[in-house]
């Protein structure tokens, strides 16, 4: 049930679990089946709670003065994902999360994960190669924000999660592009335009 997880630490570390490693880990995931639309994770809210994605699509977002939703993130299959500020400071979420379809999650709490870094270095291992990529994937962002437009930003989002388009709302690619819906929709006609010739 947890091979997912398996998997994704093994790939990541370069090395194998041993089954009494993987064994005692198991011990500390909890699966969680969620519908579509469902918010688990709301700002505001202290989450002690780590979440690993093992079947569908979630999106991370905030929510301005005005009300707007913007995505930061999309969860899919292998992901692991929640509000990390809260999660290891204790402090009140900063950022909502919530299912783009019905999905099955692995939930860790954070005591278990204390245990987990420390009796599994493995673990505390992947995690820390896990932290480190999510945060030069967000500084490449902050840059690409900067140094790309919109279509070469879309470009290679697509080139990185090509499921992307049928497993999330166009609008919400355009939130987390930060532009509108209806750019968004210019640079896909362009983008097909361009494949034609």
């Amino acid at each position: 049930m947890l091979n997912n997880i398996r998997k994704n630490i093994e790939a990541k570390i370069n090395q194998k679990l041993t089954d009494s490693e993987f064994e005692k880990l198991s011990g500390w995931f909890v699966p969680v089946q969620l519908e579509n639309k469902i918010q688990f994770v709301s700002e505001g809210k202290v989450c002690r709670i780590l979440y690993f994605v093992d079947k569908g699509a979630t999106h991370t977002f905030i929510i301005d003065k005005k009300g707007e939703k913007h995505t930061i993130q999309f969860g899919f299959d292998g992901y692991w994902i929640g509000d990390m500020y809260s999660f290891f400071s204790g402090k009140p979420a900063i950022f909502n999360v919530e299912t783009l379809e019905a999905t099955t999650l692995f939930t860790m709490p954070h005591t278990d994960f204390e245990k987990a870094c420390e009796q599994i270095p493995k673990f505390e291992n992947f995690f820390r190669i896990l932290v480190q990529n999510g945060y030069l994937s967000s500084l490449q962002r902050i840059a690409k924000s900067f140094s790309e437009d919109a279509e070469q930003r879309y470009t290679s989002l697509i080139q990185s999660q090509p499921d992307l388009p049928q497993r999330v709302p166009q609008y919400l690619v355009a939130s987390y592009l930060s532009i509108k819906p209806q750019s968004l929709s210019r640079i896909r006609q362009n983008l097909v335009k361009k494949k034609k010739h």
